[in-house]
């Protein structure tokens, strides 16, 4: 992986979250996400990732917030960028946006 492509991991699952009624399902929020930061910014920056909280073997850099998840601490889909938590539950593109900008990374023209 490119050390200087900032990093966007979506924590999700299959299953709706329970308290985001009528919310987008992890996966759509995951792909709508690409879509969206790729119109405003240069998508050779990101690199994404998605994290299936129910899977039963979750590689060791994703436990921590996975339990999280699971413990209820956050709402899922949770949004990372370089392990920081950006988003939970229905995400809003003005807060991701937002952290993207505090990265240094403007709009492209």
């Amino acid at each position: 992986m490119d050390l200087s492509k900032v990093v966007i991991t979506v924590y999700g699952a299959e299953e709706r979250c329970a308290s985001c009624v009528n919310a987008p399902g992890s996966k759509e929020t995951f792909e709508w996400l690409q879509a969206a930061i790729g119109r405003k910014y240069s998508n050779d920056q990101f690199h994404y990732q998605y994290v299936d909280i129910m899977k039963s073997h979750v590689e060791e850099e994703y436990k921590d917030f996975t339990q999280r998840i699971l413990d209820e601490e956050f709402f899922y889909p949770l949004i990372v960028m370089d392990g920081e938590v950006i988003d939970e539950g229905a995400p809003r593109l003005k807060v991701v946006f937002k952290a993207i900008e505090e990265k240094g990374i403007q709009p492209t023209g």
